[in-house]
C-alpha cells in the first residue's frame, strides 16, 4: 500500500526513504506508486516493507480477502517463503494446506522440515526451562529476567502469542534498569498488536512513558506508532491522527515488525482529514515538516490532503476512490475504511455548502462525482443532523442556507434579558415586603 535501487527487494535504508530529489527519489516515488496506485497491488513490493510475523499476517489477510486468485497466489507464495525462515510450523502447515498445490511441488507441505523443526523447538524448550529454573533456584535476578524474555522469544517465534505474551510480563518483576522496563514494554506491546489486545498496547505505552529519561527518539517514534494504532482500533480517529503526526522521522524502518513509514503517512493522513477543522488540518498535517517526510512516501495520500484544503473535492474523491481496495486490504486499516471515507464525504459536502447562500444541486452533485437524488439524501442526513443550517428545494433543486439573522438575534437576546431583569426585580421587591410587614414564617419556639 496505507530507496532500493529496483524498489522490490529488502528494507530501505533511511537516507533513501527519506529522500526528496534526485533519481532516488524519483524511483522511490514510482514505487510507492506502484505499492498504493489504484492499479492491483504489487505485492511483492508491499511485503517488502515489512519484517517477521507482520509481513506473514499482514499476506495471509491480503490474500484472504483481495478477490483476485493471481494476487492471492502471489501473497501465499511469499507468506510460505517467510514461514520457512522462521520457526512456526503450525502456521507454516496452515499456508501450504491454503496453497494446496496450486504454486507447484516447491510449495507444498515439506513434512519433514516441519517435523524437524517442531523436534529442535522441543529441545531448545526445554534447555529454557531447565536454566530459567536453575536461575529461580540461585535467586539472580537479570538472569531470570533474561531467561523469561529467552522463553517469550522462543514462544513469540513458534507463534505461541499467549505464552509469549505471559513470558514478557513476568519480566517486569525483575527490571531493575528503566531501559529493562521500555525492553518488557515494547515486547508486551508487540505481542498484543499481534493479539489484537489493544487495550493492553495503550496501557504499556502509558508505563513505557512514565521513564522519559531512557526513551530515545527512536522509541518515542515507535510508542507514538503503537499508540496511534490503540486509538484507530478503538475508533478515535482525533487521537489516532494526532499520535501519528507527532510520529518523529527517527522511525525510519525501525518498526517494520508492526507498521512501515508508509503506513504512518496514510493512517495519520486519512484519520486527520475525517476528524480535524481547516486550521488543524493546515497547522498540524499540511505545514509539519517531520509528517511532511513520510506523506512524501505517499504521493497519492499527501495530493488528496492538499487536494480537500484547497477545496478540489472532484479530485480528493478520485483518489481516495482509487485508494479504497487496496487500503480494504491493509490488516489495520480494513474496518475504518468505510468510517472513515463517510466522515471526509460529510466534511467535503459541509465545507462545500458553507460560503454560499444558495446552491445548485446539479453543480453540486457534478462536483461529488454523484446524482442529485443520492446528494440530496445525504444533504437531508447532515441537515437532520444539525451538521448543516440549510434547507432543500426539491422542485428547482436548490440548497438555501439559512443563515441567522444576526439583528434580529441582537435584539431578542437584548429582549430576553429585559424579561428577565424584571421578573428578578419583582420576585426582589416582593421579599423585601414580605420581610417587612413580617408576613415570613418563623420557626417555632423551642420547648424548654
Amino acid at each position: 500500500m496505507d530507496g532500493d535501487e529496483e524498489g522490490v527487494v529488502g528494507p530501505m535504508g533511511d537516507e533513501a526513504m527519506f529522500s526528496n530529489g534526485g533519481d532516488d527519489g524519483r524511483r522511490q516515488q514510482r514505487r510507492m506508486k506502484a505499492v498504493m496506485g489504484g492499479e492491483q497491488m504489487d505485492v511483492e513490493a508491499y511485503a517488502s516493507l515489512y519484517i517477521g510475523r507482520t509481513k506473514v499476517m499482514r499476506l495471509l489477510f491480503m490474500a484472504e480477502h483481495c478477490g483476485n486468485e493471481g494476487m492471492q497466489l502471489e501473497a501465499l507464495r511469499l507468506a510460505y517463503d517467510e514461514i520457512k525462515k522462521g520457526g512456526d510450523s503450525h502456521l507454516y502447515r496452515e499456508v501450504a494446506g491454503k496453497i494446496a498445490g496450486r504454486l507447484g511441488p516447491q510449495y507444498t507441505l515439506d513434512q519433514g522440515w516441519a517435523d524437524a523443526v517442531d523436534r529442535r523447538a522441543e529441545q531448545r524448550k526445554d534447555k529454557l526451562d531447565n536454566e530459567l529454573n536453575g536461575y529461580r533456584t540461585n535467586l539472580i535476578k537479570e538472569s531470570i529476567r533474561m531467561g523469561y524474555n529467552d522463553l517469550g522469544d522462543f514462544y513469540y517465534a513458534r507463534g505461541q502469542l499467549g505464552d509469549a505474551f505471559k513470558n514478557y510480563v513476568r519480566t517486569r518483576d525483575y527490571c531493575t534498569t528503566s531501559k529493562h522496563v521500555i525492553q518488557m514494554c515494547l515486547n508486551v506491546i508487540l505481542v498484543s498488536i499481534e493479539l489484537g489486545q489493544f487495550l493492553h498496547v495503550s496501557n504499556y505505552v502509558s508505563k513505557a512513558e512514565q521513564t522519559p529519561e531512557s526513551l530515545d527518539s527512536i522509541t518515542v517514534a515507535k510508542l507514538r506508532c503503537a499508540a496511534g494504532l490503540a486509538y484507530l482500533e478503538a475508533k478515535k480517529y482525533k487521537l489516532a491522527a494526532r499520535k501519528f503526526l507527532e510520529t518523529g522521522p527517527e522511525l525510519g524502518n525501525n518498526y517494520t515488525e508492526v507498521i512501515a513509514p508508509q503506513d504512518v503517512a496514510t493512517y495519520g493522513g486519512l484519520c486527520a482529514l475525517a476528524s480535524f477543522d481547516r486550521t488543524e488540518l493546515k497547522n498540524k498535517v499540511i505545514d509539519n515538516i517531520n509528517f511532511r517526510n513520510f506523506l512524501e512516501l505517499v504521493p497519492e495520500v499527501r495530493e488528496l490532503i492538499n487536494d480537500f484544503y484547497a477545496s478540489r473535492y472532484a479530485s480528493c474523491l478520485e483518489y481516495l476512490e482509487n485508494l479504497k481496495p487496496n487500503l480494504l486490504l491493509d490488516i489495520h486499516l480494513h474496518d475504518h475504511v468505510e468510517a472513515l471515507y463517510t466522515q471526509i464525504r460529510h466534511k467535503a459536502i459541509i465545507q462545500y455548502t458553507h460560503p454560499f447562500i444558495s446552491v445548485d444541486l446539479h453543480t453540486m452533485a457534478g462536483a461529488f462525482k454523484t446524482n442529485v437524488s443520492g446528494l440530496e439524501k445525504e444533504l437531508e442526513a447532515l441537515i437532520t443532523d444539525n451538521q448543516i443550517q440549510a434547507r432543500i428545494d426539491s422542485h428547482n433543486k436548490i440548497l438555501y442556507a439559512r443563515h441567522a439573522d444576526q439583528r434580529n438575534a441582537t435584539f431578542q437576546r437584548v429582549l430576553q434579558t429585559g424579561v428577565e431583569f424584571e421578573r428578578d426585580v419583582k420576585a426582589m421587591l416582593l421579599r423585601a415586603n414580605l420581610i417587612k410587614h413580617e408576613y415570613n414564617q418563623r420557626p417555632a419556639a423551642r420547648k424548654v
